[in-house]
């Protein structure tokens, strides 16, 4: 693998920076894309033990010109940068067009006219809605319940259609609902995490009864490589799931568990989500995945949330989030 010069759009993100590691655990040279800011702060690159291993870039994929010379002469490409928010995208749904699709447009075309060998873009799991029917797999109708999960079944049409119309060799990653270190404190489960290591006695939240297949960062991030090295995938959407489902309530009553926290949680009406909007469930079919590949995700619930708040207790990294603010 150490000939495949690949880019990682989104690497100073939470999903980007572990598959940044694990590329490079792999054997490629990796150019990782940090969103451009005047503070020349690359995100989570900054934490990476493999940093000096890799070549970071500043930019930004709303820019096709900067998009074009960002894959000149890489062979493989994750597209990973997008807006992902779903509360921020109901103040700014236009930035997550801009981010989200033509940003998607930008890298689609960039790869084209560079002759890329592989890209592997990233869906989500809220393109589905909540299911019709479970487990959910990649023919369950789309619907887009938030102007993100709009803005991703776009993304997703943008990129098939470079392989339809161009046969660009892409293929659309789907992944369930990833957590592990490094996540933004956006996502519950950092954000509970996060307070009860602080010592919050009392927790607001939105609505706890929805269910959602977790699946943990590594075991995403390995089925983005198992993907990529994989050419019966070229033209397929692929769910990466845990083919399984909880509750958020039965999620936050483990994390107490495992913390010995007696935390008590409180409804807070400005959590929730449009009653339209709510995804309810969530529960992958993940048996097209390991078809193609035979990778099927190796940690259990029990098991990623330990080594989740093992990393979130540590006091450096504890003081990177700001527990008391709710962050949309």
């Amino acid at each position: 693998m150490s000939n495949k010069k690949v880019v990682v759009t989104g690497s100073d993100g939470f999903i980007g920076s572990h598959l940044t590691e694990l590329l490079v655990k792999s054997g490629y040279q990796v150019k990782a894309l940090a969103q451009y800011n005047s503070f020349n702060h690359w995100g989570w690159l900054e934490d990476i033990e493999c940093r000096d291993s890799i070549e970071i870039v500043s930019g930004d994929v709303r820019d096709p010109h900067f998009c074009k010379q960002l894959l000149k002469g890489c062979d493989v490409v994750f597209h990973l940068a997008a807006l992902i928010a779903i509360p921020y995208s109901y103040s700014a749904p236009a930035s997550y067009i801009d981010t989200n699709v033509t940003g998607t447009l930008n890298i689609c075309q960039a790869a084209l006219d560079s002759g890329i060998e592989r890209l592997i873009h990233t869906s989500t799991s809220e393109v589905y809605g909540t299911a019709q029917y479970v487990p959910i797999d990649e023919k369950h109708p789309l619907q887009a319940q938030s102007p993100y999960s709009a803005s991703k079944i776009a993304a997703d049409a943008i990129a098939m259609s470079y392989y339809n119309a161009f046969d660009l060799p892409v293929t659309i990653a789907r992944p369930f609902n990833t957590y592990g270190p490094r996540q933004s404190a956006r996502a519950v489960i950092p954000t509970i995490i996060s307070q009860i290591a602080n010592g919050a006695k009392q927790i607001k939240l939105g609505d706890v009864t929805p269910t959602r297949d977790f699946n943990y960062v590594a075991d995403t991030c390995a089925g983005f490589v198992a993907l990529a090295q994989c050419e019966a995938a070229v033209g397929e959407t692929v769910n990466m799931g845990s083919n399984s489902e909880i509750s958020v309530a039965d999620t936050l009553n483990l994390i107490k568990q495992i913390m010995h926290s007696d935390v008590e949680f409180i409804a807070d009406q400005e959590r929730l989500r449009p009653a339209n909007s709510e995804v309810f469930r969530l529960w992958a079919d993940n048996s097209k995945l390991q078809k193609l590949t035979g990778y099927l995700p190796e940690h259990g619930i029990q098991a990623g949330l330990e080594k989740t708040i093992e990393w979130f207790i540590r006091p450096a990294n504890l003081a990177k989030y700001k527990s008391t603010i709710y962050n949309v």
